[in-house]
């Protein structure tokens, strides 16, 4: 049975999507993080470029908004022919100052602004419903009624309307859906009533970014419950799903602590991933790709060793995709699998992945094996990923993992003391960790001698190894401020 788990009392709102017991799925909001995109603003033109065949839009954001001469609606609801259109530049279509409803693609990313579409997009439960998109679409997931879709669709809109039919579309009557496109037309012109008194950029719809994510969960389940803490979300979905069973929770622990979602994001956010029989993976993300390596570990087959390479595997697999929707990696991935030697085997452990896959509302394309025997598939990013949203780079390794040994500190002291030889000094103070002091300690001896003063030392512990030459002087000056001397 499903289930979707939902904790959503705090600034932070998060839900787990359950199935079988096994979570998927977990997504993480949080205010700082929150995507602009499905954001409608009212924007001015700033620059208008030919070259580029776009427009810089302001839009009342930190960074201007970048928009293509194809996304514009004037050039969407032109009657020219295609051919005739695409002749012409940005300039017969929009100029600077002029003011434009947008909506947002893209997040901004480095020095480049987000991204934005003329093409306005309103999200109803069956429906997105576009006032000037001009065509009528149907969602790649339905298979058995997408002409019946499409007629209804050109017989609802009108000639400048476009619609998107959803998924939950099969099951809607045509009453529903017509009902359902009078409300979106209502809500259009609520918008362009907003735009009307606005006097400078700013945005005029904001997104609900999080229960949107959650009502396509929930249009996911066949079959489930829905578990939720915040009242006011619940009366929502009460309204929306009055057949699914939503529960209330009000319990003193949090919700995810008692079903285990805390311990599940924890195991997550773990570089190694346990599998059973003793096989495990390691995950290794950086930001331009993910790499996956599979091992057997303990687990040893009860016939031979390829059958222990199969079994392995074929767990990996199954584990790998839960993985891949529970950390929500995007990008690249590269999986090294336990070298398989008949292509019957390899061809099944791609069935496998694919299978695993097949429910992943994040669209994924799997290349295949390489000739080294590397799986190379890419899934993509929408968003951050799930070790992305909770935590930062280790500022001890600077996300490297590693950080300097003992040893390597107490050889770059040594020659750095050596520097200091031919000084008046009679001792110096040396502030480091007890490992780097240790590491020297046998050595110490030899390297007064060259150096020609005493040394002494002030320990300070830390994630990792450092020293600092903190004074030079006479030996009763520096002696009297060592708190550990040697």
């Amino acid at each position: 049975m499903d289930k979707l788990i939902i904790n959503a009392v705090s600034r932070e709102k998060r839900f787990a999507y359950v199935r079988d017991n096994i979570v998927e799925k977990v997504i993480i909001d949080r205010p700082e993080q929150q995507s602009l995109v499905g954001n409608i603003y009212y924007g001015t033109v700033t620059k208008v470029l030919p070259g580029m065949n776009a427009a810089f839009i302001d839009i009342g954001e930190v960074k201007n908004a970048y928009l293509h001469r194809d996304l514009l609606a004037k050039y969407i609801l032109s009657p020219e022919r295609s051919i005739d259109k695409e002749k012409k530049s940005v300039t017969s279509f929009v100029n600077q100052g002029e003011k434009l409803l947008v909506q947002v693609e893209k997040d901004a990313t480095g020095v480049k602004g987000p991204k934005v579409t003329g093409i306005i997009e309103l999200t109803g439960m069956n429906l997105i419903y576009m006032p000037q998109g001009r065509y009528v679409a149907v969602s790649k997931k339905i298979v058995n009624e997408k002409e019946n879709l499409r007629r209804l669709g050109m017989r609802l809109k009108t000639e400048e309307e476009g619609l998107i039919f959803r998924t939950s579309s099969t099951s809607a009557t045509e009453e529903e859906i017509k009902n359902e496109l009078n409300k979106l037309r209502l809500l259009a012109v609520e918008l362009k009533d907003k735009t009307a008194v606005l006097k400078k950029p700013g945005i005029v719809y904001l997104k609900d970014s999080f229960t949107e994510m959650v009502f396509d969960s929930i249009a996911q389940m066949s079959d489930g419950e829905v578990i939720i803490d915040d009242l006011s979300l619940k009366k929502v979905l009460d309204d929306r799903y009055p057949n699914i069973n939503i529960t209330y929770y009000n319990g003193k622990e949090n919700v995810f602590a008692v079903h285990r979602i805390e311990h599940e994001i924890d195991k997550a956010l773990k570089r190694i991933v346990w599998l059973d029989k003793g096989a495990y993976l390691i995950f290794d993300e950086t930001e331009a790709l993910t790499v996956i390596d599979v091992n057997t570990g303990k687990f040893s087959g009860k016939h031979d060793y390829q059958d222990t390479v199969v079994k392995t595997n074929t767990l990996a697999a199954i584990e790998i995709a839960r993985q891949l929707k529970l950390r929500d990696i995007g990008g690249i991935v590269l999986v090294d699998f336990i070298d398989m030697k008949s292509e019957k085997d390899r061809l099944s452990i791609l069935e496998t992945v694919k299978a695993e896959l097949q429910n992943d509302k994040t669209v994924t394309k799997i290349m295949g094996f390489t000739s080294l025997g590397i799986l190379q598939l890419t899934r993509k990013k929408t968003k951050v990923s799930l070790s992305e949203a909770l935590q930062m780079k280790c500022p001890v390794c600077d996300g490297t993992g590693r950080v300097l040994s003992a040893e390597t500190i107490a050889f770059r002291l040594e020659r750095e003391l050596l520097e200091h030889r031919n000084s008046d000094a009679e001792a110096v103070l040396i502030e480091t960790t007890k490992e780097v002091k240790e590491a020297i300690l046998p050595h110490l001896e030899m390297l007064e001698e060259w150096i020609l003063m005493k040394v002494y030392f002030s320990i300070q512990p830390s994630h990792h190894h450092h020293y600092v030459l903190k004074q030079f002087g006479n030996l009763a000056e520096i002696a009297g401020k060592a708190e550990d001397p040697y």
